[in-house]
């Protein structure tokens, strides 16, 4: 594996998916994550996913998804002894990373201004629905949320379906990547200065950050966008389409591919048609040329036109169910799926980083944590007896 932040040690605070997301690729590039959770509770995400039993056992599949390579401590921050157990971590850390509302870090004694001075070195990353400050900071912030809140609902679907939800948590993923990003910057900056710094990670900007081609078009062209589902707005034909068997995606986006098309199906008509001819009169008749598309598409299966058209440098690709996208060959090849085992021999398989690198490719170095498996050990790494954490543990304080 990948050991880009070999020696850095990270205590993750965080909680179900942008901070835990987040921390797991730092995990995955090498550095020490330490899981900071509540005694007896733990992260929520131990509780979510579509196996009960696991659910039952406080490791979900939620939970396994982005919790491999990490160690895990439950702590009750809230008791003093607690708290002095954890500022000795913080001592000790290069990195903290919580998804706290706005204000509890603060209320608990750990703010960025009281941990810099015990650590000025602590790259410390705060990670919220919107941000620290603001009118609604203080709010409790999800993903689904977000999603309406950023307008990311609002161009997804179409005129009939719309606004959907993404089918996935991608705002909550969003801002655990443009965490991910901020601190590995922040690690840099801290070899020059040798100071730590504030991350304050907005999930609602992280989202909109990554719209870009969406946002321009009002701020700067003042065109409002609309919801065009399976449809690209800057070219046609692009998008999803019918043939005899499923859905195949095409991105015909420049002229040239355009007419390499219009040829491979026999339609060298639409060259010479002035509705289909250049770029702009083809969005302006996008429907009428998709309809024409689509017949010329049921003669063959998409798996066939999917083929014939990339050996024609024509990007297609089919649509594809989840099982299917991972047991493709380019998945399997590029090893991107892991398999982790436990100490029982308990089996399962995650997904690293998308990215490789010559030096060693990221990816988890161990099963996901149970629930305080590691708290012995880095207490005693801490300097406390076996006496002392069994006093611990009878206050509830681990």
């Amino acid at each position: 594996m990948s050991d880009v932040l070999s020696g850095i040690r990270v205590l993750d605070l965080t909680n179900v998916l942008a901070g835990p997301y987040a921390c797991y690729l730092l995990a995955q590039l090498g550095a020490e994550v330490i899981k900071i959770e509540r005694p007896q509770v733990g992260d929520l995400a131990r509780q979510l996913g579509a196996d009960v039993k696991r659910n039952e056992e406080q490791m979900g599949t939620s939970f396994l998804a982005q919790n491999a390579g990490k160690k895990s401590i439950t702590l009750d921050l809230k008791h003093p002894k607690g708290k002095e157990i954890f500022l000795q971590l913080v001592a000790s850390a290069d990195v903290l990373v919580e998804n706290f509302r706005a204000g509890v870090m603060d209320r608990l004694g750990f703010s960025h201004d009281t941990l810099k001075t015990l650590n000025p070195k602590l790259v410390y990353c705060s990670i919220s629905g919107f941000g620290q400050d603001g009118p609604m900071a203080k709010l409790q912030a999800y993903d689904q949320i977000v999603q309406g809140l950023s307008g990311v609902m609002a161009v997804t679907g179409d005129q009939d379906s719309g606004p959907l939800r993404v089918g996935y948590p991608i705002c909550d993923t969003i801002g655990g990547l443009n965490a991910a990003f901020a601190i590995s910057s922040a690690l840099v900056k801290r070899n020059q200065s040798g100071q730590g710094d504030y991350i304050d990670v907005s999930m609602l900007e992280s989202t909109l950050g990554t719209m870009g081609w969406v946002v321009s078009n009002w701020l700067i062209a003042g065109v409002e966008p609309s919801r065009l589902g399976n449809q690209n707005m800057t070219a046609v034909p692009s998008g999803a389409f019918r043939t005899q068997t499923s859905l195949l995606n095409i991105a015909a986006n420049q002229q040239t591919q355009f007419e390499r098309l219009a040829k491979l199906l026999n339609r060298e008509c639409w060259l010479e048609d002035p509705r289909f001819k250049t770029r702009e009169s083809r969005k302006q008749h996008r429907t009428l040329l998709n309809t024409e598309l689509e017949e010329a598409l049921s003669t063959h299966s998409a798996e066939h036109w999917a083929k014939i058209l990339n050996q024609h440098d024509i990007p297609a690709g089919v649509v594809q169910d989840i099982p299917t996208a991972l047991a493709q060959p380019q998945i399997q090849e590029r090893q991107f799926i892991k398999t982790l085992k436990d100490d029982q021999g308990n089996e399962i398989k995650v997904v690293r980083a998308g990215f490789r690198l010559n030096s060693g490719d990221p990816a988890p170095s161990c099963y996901p944590p149970l629930l305080g498996e590691h708290t012995t050990r880095l207490l005693t790494e801490l300097g406390y007896s076996p006496e002392a954490i069994k006093e611990l543990t009878q206050l509830a304080i681990i």
